[in-house]
């Protein structure tokens, strides 16, 4: 901005030498008395003219340079005067008591108890009684299929049921008189009044009723087994919660089909709700085999969810899983929180650290005297070194480090809890330089 006054000056000046030669050049056309003459020769500019429109030319492009110029360095300058704007953290205490980290591995939250719930039989939803979020209890309803088909299968095997009920009614009526007449045919018999023929003929009688009966009796058994299967039918079009969860995923809507088995070309849903048991909630990591050895069961470990990064939950190994990924060559390692919490979700990143022995106090044992997170330290050869934030500009302070905490090292000496140290910065930065602290 304070070059442009040079610039009006410089345009000024030229305008000025030009507007100076027509002027003179002007008053050479005009006589005393105000009239015109046509003396060509004084419409021609004067030498001393030319020379100062000249002058002012050569002035303007000599300021306009300088004006180049003076933006040039000032730019440079400015460049020179800013200052690299840096991300800090504030150096923490350590937790007393604090372990040995044997190791450490990254994983997700997995539920032990995790269902997607399908329908026994192929069929159309008619009714969807949940949503994303919905607690359920064990037996809640869940969702109802068409059932229209199979309750007209009930229906027939009820009627069929009665229908061999009241034939066996009418058959014991008949074996009833069967068997007064057998008795009547003995007597008679005996007297000699009735053949021998006539006498088998109604035991025959009798005995076929019976036999008739027994059947009838057999076709009743048969319809209440069929009943017993078209109400299971019917029962198999409401889906019902299997266990105490939250719907996690609604995975069929009102009218779609489902099935048991995938069908019908990829239109056909072959499962209708996911439900997650939170209270088995469990970490799952992938342990390198040249590892495994520091792993032992109920061991203490530190987690941190990648959302709440400074969180740490305390936690144990559940199990080590007995067999290896040939792939991968790890070894699946199960760990359970020793407190569950509402914020820990399923498939959650996470992070864990496998501790030690609590440490005994030892004579010439180092302890932590603070916690720097990994992303402040700086290899400058052997050396590992912080920049530490002093009255906006950086100081390189070399450190002590011991072991690590999860995301954070462990600083024994070169630094006090509550110091600001730089965590993401320029590559190039450098003892005493000015910094801008962004959040």
């Amino acid at each position: 901005m304070v070059f442009w006054p040079l610039i009006i000056i410089a345009f000024g000046c030229e305008a000025t030498s030009a507007s100076f030669a027509f002027m003179k050049a002007d008053s050479a056309l005009s006589t005393p008395a105000g009239l015109t003459t046509h003396n060509l020769d004084s419409l021609r500019i004067h030498e001393t003219a030319r020379k100062s429109g000249k002058a002012g030319k050569l002035f303007a492009i000599f300021t306009g340079s300088l004006v180049i110029l003076g933006g040039f360095v000032g730019a440079l300058a400015s460049l020179r005067n800013q200052k690299p704007a840096v991300r800090v953290a504030t150096v923490q205490r350590p937790q007393a008591g604090g372990r040995e980290v044997l190791l450490n591995a990254s994983g997700y939250v997995t539920p032990r108890r995790r269902a997607t719930i399908a329908a026994k039989i192929t069929g159309r939803v008619t009714g969807v009684f949940f949503d994303e979020g919905t607690r359920v209890q064990e037996g809640q309803l869940l969702a109802t299929l068409d059932d229209s088909d199979v309750k007209k299968a009930l229906y027939a095997a009820n009627a069929d049921r009665d229908s061999s009920q009241a034939g066996i009614a009418d058959l014991q009526v008949q074996l009833k008189n069967a068997e007064t007449q057998l008795r009547r045919a003995e007597q008679l018999q005996g007297a000699g009044v009735l053949t021998q023929e006539q006498l088998d003929n109604a035991r025959t009688s009798a005995e076929s009723l019976r036999a008739k009966i027994e059947l009838a009796k057999t076709q009743v058994a048969a319809a209440e087994t069929r009943i017993q299967e078209a109400e299971q039918a019917v029962a198999n079009c409401t889906i019902h919660a299997p266990f105490d969860g939250i719907v996690v995923s609604k995975d069929a809507q009102v009218g779609e089909m489902v099935s048991p088995v995938s069908a019908g070309g990829g239109f056909t849903r072959t499962g209708i709700v996911t439900i997650v048991d939170m209270n088995s909630n469990e970490i799952e990591v992938d342990v390198n085999e040249s590892y495994l050895a520091r792993v032992r069961d109920r061991q203490a470990v530190s987690a941190v969810l990648d959302a709440y990064p400074d969180w740490e939950i305390p936690s144990r190994v559940r199990t080590v899983i007995p067999s290896a990924d040939r792939q991968k060559a790890t070894v699946k390692v199960r760990i359970s929180f020793d407190k569950l919490d509402p914020r820990i979700l399923p498939d959650m990143g996470i992070k864990v650290t496998f501790l030690g022995e609590e440490p005994k106090n030892q004579k010439g044992a180092w302890s932590a005297a603070a916690l720097v997170p990994q992303a402040a330290l700086h290899e400058d050869g052997e050396q590992k070194i912080v920049f530490l934030v002093k009255d906006a500009r950086v100081e390189r302070r070399a450190v002590t480090v011991g072991g690590s905490r999860g995301s954070d090292a462990e600083i024994v000496a070169g630094l006090l809890v509550g110091d600001t140290v730089v965590i993401s910065g320029p590559p190039n930065l450098h003892d005493g330089q000015a910094i801008e602290i962004s959040q």
